[in-house]
């Protein structure tokens, strides 16, 4: 089995697991004193989780519903806050395998994630300073900001291509093309 067949094996078992954990609606629901800082720290009552295994444990019941984040087990529902992403795609590199490319993200949890249409890239722009904020969805309405030293890596590995006469960078990845910008001449 190659690398990216492991890989995309590993990312349906975590698929798997979670369409079970969606089922989950408990009926106690509340509030619990954790923040997911922007920089993909986990907080509680203050103080940073200092055992990455919990905030594993946790990664694994986040659920998103419009704007808010919970954590969802069978028997409750409680509402954290995230900053930003509660992820963030700290590696990137490109895989082939018989002639197919595929760009794999790793997460400050140590999660893989192969770019395709459901787990796509996209580019916010920050309002205030007019930045690129480039994120990678991880699953079901949970994003990974991209780190800074990620995307610079990202669009070293990205092509230039031109559209209704403009340039643009983009990265392909099993077959499909995300854009990540234009490219001011």
């Amino acid at each position: 089995m190659s690398e990216l067949d492991q890989i995309l094996a590993a990312i349906r078992s975590s698929e798997a697991a979670q369409a079970i954990r969606r089922d989950w609606n408990p009926h106690h629901r509340g509030d619990i004193d954790i923040r997911i800082t922007a920089d993909g720290s986990w907080f509680h009552q203050g103080r940073r989780f200092r055992r990455d295994s919990l905030v594993k444990l946790f990664a694994g019941i986040l659920r998103r519903e419009r704007d808010e984040y919970f954590l969802v087990t069978p028997a409750e529902k409680l509402r954290i806050q995230v900053d930003d992403a509660p992820f963030v795609a700290t590696l990137v590199e490109r895989i082939g395998d018989n002639g197919q490319q595929a760009i794999v993200f790793t997460t400050n949890i140590g999660e893989r994630i192969v770019v395709d249409h459901e787990h796509p890239i996209r580019i916010a722009i920050d309002a205030e300073t007019g930045e690129p904020r480039p994120y990678v969805r991880l699953r079901e309405g949970l994003d990974a900001l991209i780190s800074r030293s990620a995307f610079y890596h990202l669009v070293n590995l990205a092509q230039e291509s031109e559209r209704a006469g403009g340039a643009y960078l983009s990265i392909t990845s099993l077959g499909e093309e995300f854009e990540l910008g234009s490219i001011d001449e």
